[in-house]
């Protein structure tokens, strides 16, 4: 197994990628002050994103039947636990985006290759997120 999201299992059968993108933001703001340099502030993480990339050969790998599970997946809208093999859990995503291009067809106009991207946006708090809630704190009962 390669990752699973909620009872979606990537592997060589289903949908095995070959690239892993995973985007993390944190947002900082800009105050700017009169007579003096800017200051900055920061108001919390940002998005986090994951994309998984790869091609599909359907008499190898999955195919038509693994991409209809994402979609089916994705249609419900529900958040859904990102599990790496290695045991990394990742948190709750949705998925945001599916885009598959089908080449080098069969007779029957069934695809013999299948490049996919998924992507994924992370919908829950991160546990270090709370870190710094009981960081401010400890600090604030300090002055």
């Amino acid at each position: 197994m390669m990752m699973i999201y909620g009872m979606f299992v990537f592997e060589l059968r289903t949908t095995p990628y070959q690239t892993f993108n995973h985007s993390l933001d944190w947002r900082h703001v800009k105050n700017d002050r009169v007579g003096r340099s800017a200051k900055w502030q920061y108001i919390g993480a940002g998005e986090d994103k994951i994309t998984l990339a790869g091609t599909l050969y359907p008499e190898v790998t999955g195919g038509d039947v693994s991409l209809e599970l994402l979609k089916t997946s994705a249609y419900v809208a529900k958040p859904l636990p990102l599990i790496e093999g290695t045991g990394t859990i990742y948190g709750m995503y949705v998925i945001t985006n599916l885009v598959m291009d089908r080449t080098e067809f069969f007779t029957d106009g069934k695809a013999k290759k299948i490049d996919f991207t998924l992507s994924l946006s992370r919908v829950n708090e991160d546990v270090r997120e709370k870190l710094m809630s009981i960081t401010m704190g400890d600090l604030m009962g300090t002055f």
